[in-house]
């Protein structure tokens, strides 16, 4: 044990209090790139366009023509939507021009207005012999309808946020499969509603795809879902069922793992994506020459060239549509190009992806970058420093380029970069602090022997701290250690020994009293008195006890755990360190009360005897927490209360009601705990109308409940009560307070 304690020093003063708090930042950083919150994934992200602007994709091929619904086109034809003639004529003209597959990135939801039947019921001054000749004709849809059946054509379907109306089971959706370790189903972006194409349309096409985009936090497309899910159905992308026509792949293959989706599978094609299913977006710069004008197209000039052979998606880039998204390499890119842009770069090999094993990478870097500079940074002059932190960053930065440039996948540098930047700043400041700390060591060490808030207030406001003090609301606490007699009883060789065994256990236990801006007033032996709400004001001083004995009881546990461990290394008994509190809120005075000789800041009072009084009474309810009524109404949102009983104490003249502190809000708020405090309330609520049968009726449920044996010491102790108020009833008037015998 001495050699153990040798090295702890030897280790604390060699690596230092500044190298820990660096290995500390490491774990927290990797906590934070674990939860990813939307700062460090925006810089991530920027990142990631950067490159894309300084590398984007370069076209080899340009196997896609966007036939462009645009201004020249509404300025020609009219305004959209245009007849489903027109739309058939397109198809047409498209067909017989040789387009592999044509895409619509829009959505033909409601029937033409312009149908015979609905211009003979809506035209006015039309004879019925005409009406009737109307209503004969076929609809301008079914035309549409025929020309789709002629040609290979994915209808566009766009997801909502609510919904409108109900699925058409009759209406054929694509087939979509998972193979992995988890249901594709829960990592999938989800829209409640979604908007389909009318039936005479869309059961007769080739396929059917979302066109559904989603923005990034910043407004900017970089990911595109491949699948998603809409009003309970899963759906492909626009361009991937597009791929899917083509390549005659029958269902869609989603990969998943652990973690999310991994990819998506068509024939002969493996699509990477993100774990929601998203493709990350290989940009190439704007290409207007894949853009032909679709009054061209239906005025048959566009040479036959832009459009044999090649996949065709028919959208709009006029401005009053309203299709004009941002993205990485273009601040105004048409919706439509970016499904373009999809099917050119899986078509040509050329996609982007995060790798599973990107977020390992990362860490890993972030781990070993980390612990170089803890090791040797300490060590290093100004010079080298400011070189050792370039040398790294540029490191960072050319392995995430290498990555990219050469394989396509997009490693961020800038959580490590982070990591490491805040590790070297707080090296550089535990520097600057080891200077500061040797000038004032004087002061340093007087203020060893008061609360350092104390210090900062004596020297800022001395008048505060006089002979009589101050009359103010507080509240107090009593700590004592049960059985201590006993532990200082196997002591009696090793008088050393017991000194030591006092400063572990009230050191941690006063650490925690200060950090939750409590005052020390006083060691008795074992025993601790403190108090809040002064000479500082503390709006939750009864919040702020109440949660330093929590604190206090969880660093009396570690300590326990260490002793029992050490009992067992040495051979010798283990007798466990057990503590009771009592907290109480109230009216006392406080102040520097002493003789000139010698003063302490202290606080006396009615509340800070019946604190001393309750931590006397936590081993007979069997609770190591009990508090004043007014500190429980304090703090009852906090924190898990029980009431326990209603007292007398001994050499006061009004009852009390006192309570158990059980846990935080989370044990509140638990199943068990509820069970019990209910049991409790009923118990009290017998025992005080004299229903003794029933009060043991509701004891003997509550031993029935889970965790009851943190309430027997209160069951047998109220069952010793009413067995003797049985035989010796209470006198009349009797309000169900009960009279301590001892303090």
């Amino acid at each position: 044990m001495k050699r153990l304690k040798i090295l702890r020093r030897w280790f604390a003063r060699k690596f230092g209090f500044a190298r820990l708090m660096c290995l500390a930042l490491l774990v927290v950083f990797a906590g934070a790139r674990l939860w990813d919150p939307p700062p460090i994934q925006e810089l991530r992200l920027r990142t990631f366009d950067m490159f894309q602007l300084i590398d984007p994709r370069q076209k080899t091929a340009r196997p896609v023509t966007i036939v462009d619904i645009d201004d020249k086109s509404l300025a020609r034809l009219g305004q959209w939507p245009w007849p489903r003639t027109r739309i058939a004529d397109l198809i047409q003209n498209l067909t017989s021009n040789g387009a592999v597959a044509i895409g619509f990135d829009v959505v033909f939801s409601e029937a033409d207005r312009l149908n015979p039947d609905l211009v003979a019921s809506q035209m006015r001054y039309l004879d019925e012999a005409t009406r009737a000749k109307l209503r004969e004709l076929p609809s301008n849809d079914q035309i549409l309808s025929e020309a789709i059946k002629r040609s290979r054509v994915v209808l566009g379907e766009t997801g909502q946020s609510e919904i409108t109306s109900e699925i058409d089971k009759t209406l054929p959706f694509t087939g979509v499969a998972t193979v992995g370790e988890e249901n594709a189903e829960k990592f999938l972006f989800e829209f409640p509603g979604l908007l389909r194409n009318v039936p005479v349309i869309e059961k007769v096409a080739a396929g059917r795809g979302l066109f559904t985009i989603r923005t990034e936090r910043d407004g900017l497309i970089r990911r595109v879902p491949m699948v998603m899910r809409a009003q309970g159905n899963i759906m492909p992308s626009l361009s991937l069922e597009i791929l899917r026509v083509i390549t005659s792949t029958p269902t869609l293959l989603v990969r998943t793992d652990k973690s999310g989706v991994r990819s998506i599978r068509l024939k002969g094609v493996e699509i990477p994506t993100d774990r929601n299913g998203q493709l990350w977006v290989h940009y190439a710069r704007y290409d207007p020459s894949i853009y032909v004008s679709a009054a061209d197209v239906l005025d048959n000039t566009v040479p036959p060239s832009r459009i044999a052979g090649k996949l065709v998606l028919v959208g709009t880039s006029a401005v009053g549509l309203n299709d004009i998204k941002t993205t990485p390499v273009s601040r105004a890119m048409p919706g439509v190009e970016i499904h373009a842009q999809v099917l050119e770069s899986v078509l040509s090999g050329a996609v982007i992806s995060q790798p599973n094993y990107a977020l390992g990478v990362e860490l890993l870097a972030a781990l070993v970058i980390g612990l170089l500079v803890i090791t040797f940074t300490p060590n290093l002059g100004p010079v080298r420093l400011v070189l050792a932190g370039a040398m790294f960053a540029a490191i960072l930065v050319g392995v995430s380029w290498f990555f990219y440039a050469q394989y396509r996948y997009l490693i961020d540098f800038t959580y490590p970069l982070l990591s490491t930047t805040a590790i070297y700043l707080t090296l550089i400041f535990a520097s600057f602090v080891h200077e500061q700390r040797q000038r004032v060591q004087i002061r340093g060490m007087f203020a060893q022997y008061m609360s350092p808030v104390l210090v900062e207030q004596l020297a800022q406001s001395p008048e505060k701290l006089v002979l009589g003090g101050e009359e103010r609301e507080m509240t107090i606490m009593f700590s004592d250690v049960r059985g201590f007699t006993t532990i200082s009883e196997s002591y009696k060789q090793d008088p050393q020994g017991l000194i030591t065994l006092m400063n572990r256990f009230l050191t941690p236990l006063t650490d925690v009293i200060i950090d939750q801006k409590g005052y020390i007033d006083k060691y008795m032996g074992d025993a601790i008195m403190a108090f809040w709400n002064a000479p500082l004001d503390d709006a939750e001083h009864e919040v702020n006890a109440c949660e330093a004995a929590i604190q206090m009881l969880e660093r009396i546990d570690a300590v326990n755990k260490d002793r029992e461990q050490e009992a067992a290394d040495g051979g010798h008994v283990y007798i466990p360190l057990n503590v009771g509190i009592g907290i109480n809120t109230g009216i006392g005075v406080v102040g520097n009360m002493g003789s000139d000789l010698k003063k302490n800041y202290s606080v006396l009072g009615d509340s800070v005897n019946l604190a001393s009084r309750l931590e006397g009474q936590s081993k007979e309810y069997g609770f190591p927490i009990i508090v004043g009524s007014r500190t429980a109404l304090a703090a009852k949102d906090k924190f898990a209360i029980l009431e326990l009983d209603f007292i007398m104490v001994k050499g006061k003249t009004e009852p009390e009601v006192i309570y158990a502190i059980a846990g935080r809000e989370d044990v509140m708020h638990s199943g068990p705990f509820q069970r019990l405090r209910n049991v409790t309330i009923e118990m009290l609520g017998c025992y005080r109308n004299r229903d003794w049968q029933g009060a043991l009726d509701a004891i003997e449920r509550g031993r029935r409940s889970e965790d009851a044996d943190t309430l027997e010491k209160l069951f047998k102790l109220y069952e010793a009560r009413i067995k003797d108020f049985q035989i010796n009833p209470p006198a009349e008037g009797w309000n169900g307070a009960y009279a301590l015998l001892t303090k």
